[in-house]
């Protein structure tokens, strides 16, 4: 029993028809094709108190020091993470595609994992769910979920469509329970996983195809 080939959402059926991959929107079981490979795609797990950029004046480290092989590739990270942040971090050569997963009608979600100070209570969390209002405006989360919880802390996973600076930081500040660490493991369908820190790799075939869907591409 052979794969369902669909090409620009119409199954394919008949032999040898024509398809351009660089073009065609290439389906197999239902799983993105995506084009042949001009350019890098990959990720890296950010350390903690590593600069986001590709230098910095100052003399800091940058996420540069980790690219290694993928430096030769020109590189540049799509989007940012705060120096504090760390976790999943999105690099490319691929100017369109950057500009498609930041822009902010196809606003990936992002998932964060974050331990904050205190115990944050239910009541706490019903008004983290509800949205809560910052001096730039709402911010409406699409799901918190509370982890472990102690008198002096509280794990708490929280999933955002957008990405206003250090808006995670502050939506915390807001309700009291300021961030202590604070990761980033998922963005759109895409996971971390078992990315040690400082690693990089190539986005699979499946995560790639998975985030040119998630952005309408």
């Amino acid at each position: 029993d052979e794969g369902r080939i669909e090409v620009n959402g119409q199954l394919v059926t008949e032999q040898g028809r024509r398809v351009d991959p660089e073009r065609d929107v290439i389906r197999i079981d239902g799983s993105r094709l995506p084009p042949p490979r001009r350019h890098v795609y990959a990720m890296m797990n950010k350390p903690r108190g590593i600069v986001c950029t590709m230098d910095d004046p100052e003399g800091r480290r940058t996420i540069t020091d980790f690219l290694g092989r993928y430096a030769r590739e020109r590189v540049y990270h799509v989007g940012r993470l705060d120096t504090d942040t760390e976790g999943m971090l999105l690099l490319t050569n691929d100017g369109d595609f950057a500009q498609a997963m930041t822009h902010p009608s196809y606003e990936l979600t992002k998932t964060y994992v974050a331990e904050v100070e205190g115990f944050l209570d239910n009541a706490t969390l019903k008004r983290l769910t509800k949205g809560v209002k910052l001096d730039d405006g709402w911010v409406n989360p699409d799901r918190v979920k509370l982890g472990p919880r102690t008198d002096t802390r509280t794990m708490v996973t929280i999933v955002l469509h957008e990405g206003r600076n250090r808006i995670v930081r502050r939506l915390f500040d807001a309700v009291g329970h300021p961030v202590r660490t604070l990761a980033r493991v998922q963005m759109g369908p895409v996971k971390m996983g078992q990315l040690r820190s400082g690693e990089v790799r190539d986005l699979t075939r499946e995560e790639l195809g998975s985030l040119l869907d998630a952005a309408g591409l």
